[in-house]
């Protein structure tokens, strides 16, 4: 199973997930799952189509927003955030390694007016440095 790390009771992030994996998200309590990994960018990856439904079979929710080297949009940003506002329990988001979930859901939230150094907080206390991210953060939450 991958290495799941929450960053708060709303939002965990891991690393690539397979559909086997998918019942003891499951049984965690998870709601949902978000993929932020676009299909073919690894070989041997499973492919998006696989997760979304094996998450069906068990009655997850399931969105993919795939993040590519060319970076966030706001468009992603903004259909992070309506999943996560959408939910009915907590979301599991993934990617390669788990940095891109906990970039986008960082983004999200600031651009929803959430407190960068709190967002920061969050992120760091699972793991993730959001240093090079911070003064997107602080525009985007200047702006809501």
């Amino acid at each position: 199973m991958a290495d799941i790390r929450r960053i708060d009771e709303t939002i965990s992030v891991a690393p690539q997930i397979d559909p086997a994996d998918l019942g003891e998200i499951a049984g965690e309590g998870f709601t949902a799952i978000i993929n932020n990994r676009p299909d073919g960018e690894d070989a041997g990856q499973p492919d998006g189509d696989a997760i979304a439904a094996a998450a069906q079979t068990l009655g997850l929710g399931y969105s993919a927003i795939p993040v590519t080297h060319a970076g966030f949009s706001h468009a992603q940003i903004d259909a992070m955030r309506e999943m996560l506002d959408a939910a009915t329990g907590p979301v599991l988001a993934y990617c390669r390694s788990g940095t891109r979930s906990a970039n986008l859901w960082a983004l999200a939230s600031a651009k929803a007016g959430g407190d960068p150094d709190a967002i920061v907080a969050k992120a760091a206390g699972a793991g993730y440095d959001l240093s090079s991210i911070r003064p997107l953060l602080e525009s985007l939450s200047a702006g809501a």
